[in-house]
């Protein structure tokens, strides 16, 4: 199985999806190290990622995705997944299991102000939530809850 996380930047995914990796001692992959240099150039500079952009970001963690389950391991991926389509290229297989840390502009506000040595612009913050497509096909858990609260309701979600 592999879990991913999805949802804006600073909806905590990296830090749950690492919580809940240590504790199902699964791998766990984070997708902000999936972009190349130049979208990280842009992203520091305020710039958002077009589709363009994300396409071969995408296609890098579909497989890692594939990969884990052809060798049977499960895995943890933090990766926002903003749209339908970025998904639908995620979805290599019903193993493969969403889950969407939802959260409102202004906690993303706050929390991207307060983050240190991110390389995203928090000016950024308002594209995100312009890309965003709520998920219909991930469990919705409340970013607000601690990391804690919702590794266990993931895992009671989930069954892991």
């Amino acid at each position: 199985m592999v879990i991913v996380l999805i949802g804006v930047a600073a909806s905590g995914k990296t830090t749950v999806g690492k919580h809940l990796a240590q504790e199902l001692r699964w791998e766990f992959f984070d997708g902000d190290d999936f972009h190349s240099p130049e979208g990280v150039e842009k992203m520091k500079h305020g710039v958002p990622l077009t589709d363009a952009d994300r396409e071969p970001w995408l296609r890098a963690i579909r497989e890692t995705i594939r990969s884990n389950l052809d060798q049977s391991k499960n895995a943890v991926i933090a990766c926002s997944a903003l749209k339908r389509s970025y998904r639908q290229i995620l979805q290599v297989s019903p193993q493969v299991v969403f889950v969407y840390l939802k959260a409102d502009i202004e906690l993303i506000r706050h929390r991207s102000r307060s983050r240190r040595g991110h390389f995203m612009d928090p000016a950024l913050v308002q594209s995100q939530f312009d890309t965003l497509e709520e998920p219909q096909e991930a469990l919705e858990i409340d970013a607000r809850l601690s990391p804690g609260e919702i590794v266990q309701l993931i895992r009671s979600q989930v069954s892991v």
